[in-house]
């Protein structure tokens, strides 16, 4: 594995290193002693699995009580996954970091408790797996508006028309309005 510091250092890059031949490929997709050396040292208590459509946006979710770090890779397809810095206390609060996620590039992205998340499906089709630091909690579940100016996230849209929302989505709240982390 190799991991890369993205915008926001704490949010990471990393790529598997797959091993390739006529019958596909092989990749460790966790290894708990490389995450421990790369600074990444949560243990994680859930997975999940999302499929969408093109031009599905999910987010921008996190937790404002357990809040959640989440290990995201797109194992079908291809996302823009994105991470907003929640933290009050951060020099980075306010500011993002986007990756592209797809079977293709074998990467993944850590986004540690304290920012909201979120991705965009690029592909006709996208199977997203993440691991979480802590439980799924909908008592504590927040969403900051994906479109936010005052954030400014420059997702890779590929139609003129805007990305497909759930109504809990539609109604996020901007960052001014948001319940943020001290």
């Amino acid at each position: 594995m190799k991991f890369i510091p993205t915008t926001i250092p704490d949010v990471v890059s990393i790529e598997l290193h797959a091993l390739k031949d006529e019958r596909g490929f092989f990749a460790e997709s966790f290894r708990a002693d490389e995450m421990a050396s790369a600074g990444i040292s949560s243990i994680f208590v859930q997975d999940n699995h999302s499929g969408s459509h093109n031009n599905i946006l999910r987010g921008l979710h996190y937790q404002i009580r357990q809040p959640q770090g989440k290990l995201v890779r797109a194992v079908t397809g291809e996302i823009f996954d994105v991470a907003v810095d929640l933290r009050r206390s951060s020099c980075t609060f306010g500011q993002w970091a986007g990756e592209t996620l797809s079977a293709k590039n074998h990467k993944m992205l850590w986004i540690p408790p304290g920012f909201a998340h979120g991705f965009l499906v690029m592909s006709e089709w996208a199977d997203v797996l993440y691991k979480a630091s802590d439980y799924y909690s909908p008592e504590w579940e927040r969403t900051l508006i994906w479109n936010d100016p005052a954030v400014a996230i420059n997702w890779p849209l590929r139609t003129t028309s805007a990305p497909i929302l759930s109504p809990k989505d539609a109604r996020g709240v901007r960052l001014e309005n948001a319940d943020v982390y001290d």
